[in-house]
């Protein structure tokens, strides 16, 4: 009986928002609602968006984490990105640093630099992970190839810790992320 309601509630969402020409990326919710129903990755990425800004919907950080977890699931690098910080806010979930580590670290794979700077902060405060100023360094220098000055300011920081080679081992490592990554 539970899937024959499923069924029914994303056919009439699909209609209703097929009448009224809606579009997820425009902020339609029932349009996301079926198109995540569906396991439309970017819909539901949307549709956490929404739930965590209130935009069309009241706002609910427990749905949001909700939607932007099957995304990130999928893959997604923004939902992995913005599930983080939602774990590290505590909003919707109980604050779980080694939770904000692994969607960031996820996240961080696929390029996104603010993730790589957070990994840097988690590494050089000992946050989800054992404090490690090499590894922060690591992740500061990633994300300063890409030129964000927070990471760049990041890596000045961290390197007043270290010694030369604890900052050479760091420069190593950056140098094999990026083949691998």
């Amino acid at each position: 009986m539970k899937i024959l309601q499923k069924i029914c509630f994303v056919l009439l969402l699909g209609t209703f928002s097929s009448v009224y020409g809606g579009d997820c990326g425009d902020g339609d919710v029932g349009d996301c609602l079926v198109k995540a129903a569906l396991g439309e990755s970017w819909a539901q990425y949307n549709l956490g968006y929404m739930y965590e800004n209130g935009q069309g919907v009241i706002q609910d950080y427990k749905q949001a984490v909700k939607w932007y977890t099957k995304s990130a699931e999928q893959g997604d690098v923004k939902a992995q990105h913005n599930l983080g910080w939602m774990y590290d806010k505590g909003q919707g979930v109980i604050q779980d640093y080694k939770e904000v580590v692994k969607w960031f670290r996820l996240a961080s794979e696929q390029g996104n630099a603010p993730a790589q700077i957070k990994l840097g902060a988690m590494y050089w405060f000992g946050q989800g992970v054992l404090q490690d100023f090499v590894m922060a360094h690591m992740y500061f220098n990633i994300a300063a190839v890409s030129g964000h000055d927070r990471a760049i300011k990041g890596r000045g920081i961290v390197e007043k810790k270290m010694t030369s080679s604890q900052i050479a081992e760091a420069q190593k490592l950056a140098r094999e992320w990026m083949r691998a990554h």
